[in-house]
């Protein structure tokens, strides 16, 4: 396996070692719409003071959105929850649920950030350089950096900045609602991100793989018996 293969550093000092090397390896290469044929959505739900994680990814065709194939599993969580860390609690259940996967899809959207990380290595690039699939991250709020003026319409974009750099962008997936941010995470670019995940808008703020790979961790949870806050 690419990148990071198990076993996943275990305390804070290596983890960040690891992400500051790691980052070297990524990729932004472009793959545009027209080459994806299946998408999938990785999440994960926990509660915050239980080890327990519930991860779950779901393939979709693209850009019919139709569900092709889902996978979970329920695994134990070694790492302690760490922003900016949180790749290293979350990576090995989610990498358990891609090995299960009989369809791979072309692109994979993270429930989190990937380049748009205090050390440009959060998870939707540790994820893509793990499977050397194309990743990007999809998250509900800014980890890191500062945008400029958002318009209200659907697609309205502004870019993410930090010290400079351009690291992700504000997207606005439905008229009137807060943005999600968009990174790149391995092996696709920003713009390309961009135009991906806006074709997985549908009715919803939360475009549609990590809309359903929410959905999918949830009711495992609940069906495994815990119905405390989710994550």
């Amino acid at each position: 396996m690419p990148g990071a293969s198990p076993p996943f550093p275990q305390n804070p000092k290596d983890a960040i070692a690891l992400q500051l090397q790691l980052r070297e390896q990524l990729q932004f290469t472009p793959f545009p719409p027209e080459r994806v044929r299946l998408i999938a959505g990785a999440d994960i739900s926990f509660n915050k003071f239980s080890p327990e994680i519930y991860a779950g990814i779901v393939v979709l065709s693209f850009p019919g959105l139709q569900i092709v194939e889902q996978a979970t599993t329920v695994a134990k969580a070694d790492f302690p929850y760490i922003p900016g860390l949180l790749s290293f609690r979350e990576m090995p259940a989610l990498l358990k649920v891609w090995e299960q996967l009989q369809f791979k899809p072309d692109v994979v959207v993270l429930d989190g950030h990937g380049y748009a990380h205090p050390r440009r290595m959060g998870i939707a690039a540790h994820f893509g350089l793990a499977t050397n699939c194309p990743a990007l991250g999809c998250g509900k709020s800014v980890l890191v950096g500062q945008h400029g003026y958002l318009a209200a319409e659907k697609g309205s974009f502004a870019y993410l900045l930090h010290n400079g750099e351009k690291i992700g962008a504000a997207l606005r997936t439905k008229t009137g609602v807060k943005p999600v941010y968009i990174s790149a995470g391995h092996l696709i670019t920003l713009p390309d991100a961009l135009n991906i995940m806006l074709l997985c808008c549908t009715r919803y703020r939360i475009p549609e793989p990590t809309r359903q790979a929410h959905l999918l961790v949830n009711r495992l949870r609940i069906e495994s018996g815990n119905h405390k806050q989710p994550k």
